[in-house]
């Protein structure tokens, strides 16, 4: 077995937890790259994706970049999203990320725009 990188077990971990205590909450996944952020709300048991948001999106593309701002938009996008398609309660799947920062941001906005995890 390759050793895994520290990201990784942190990725393994947060996962494990989650799927341990969601029950049939669908989960809030995000992902962070040095000039976007995408979130995205999964349904674990159909296997598909019932909402998605980012930073690509056109509303939000050309003016924030990739600062606390343009996450907090793409959180509140995603609870809209969510909200529309039936889903208040998720689990926040940080992915190995740290909970601080545009992760932070974006899960602070998606909790003042109704959803509730």
């Amino acid at each position: 077995m390759a050793k895994l990188s520290l990201f990784e077990r942190r990725r393994r971990r947060v996962r494990t937890a989650l799927k341990a205590r969601s029950g049939s909450r669908p989960r809030l996944s995000i992902h962070r790259s040095g000039k976007h952020i995408y979130a995205q709300v999964i349904d674990d048991a159909q296997g598909h994706t019932v909402a998605a948001a980012s930073t690509l999106d056109k509303d939000v593309r050309g003016s924030l970049g990739s600062n606390s701002a343009a996450a907090a938009a793409v959180g509140k996008r995603i609870a809209e999203a969510a909200t529309k398609a039936g889903v208040k309660q998720v689990v926040f799947d940080r992915g190995g990320f740290l909970f601080h920062g545009r992760v932070k941001a974006l899960a602070d906005a998606a909790r003042e725009a109704g959803l509730e995890f």
